[in-house]
């Protein structure tokens, strides 16, 4: 009986991508400055992030519509 043992780790097209902006600037091929060249590394912290901030308030008004809706349903006559 053979067993295969698979994972879906290594570094991904994101990741390839900073490691070859980080190559190009120091080889001096490319003149960007550090924080674009490094962006696919933190852009996707920075995505979750703004997910989160935007996402939050959406919940807390959505929670809140859904308890008036039900308030309003106990107290209709």
């Amino acid at each position: 009986m053979s067993t295969t043992n698979s994972s879906n780790g290594g570094i991904g097209v994101v990741g390839l991508l900073g490691v070859v902006f980080v190559t190009l600037k120091l080889l001096g091929i490319i003149d960007w400055s550090w924080w674009l060249v490094t962006l696919p590394f933190w852009g996707g912290f920075v995505l979750v992030v703004t997910i989160i901030v935007i996402g939050f308030p959406i919940f807390l008004l959505v929670k809140q519509h859904k308890k008036r809706a039900a308030d309003a349903w106990r107290n209709r006559k």
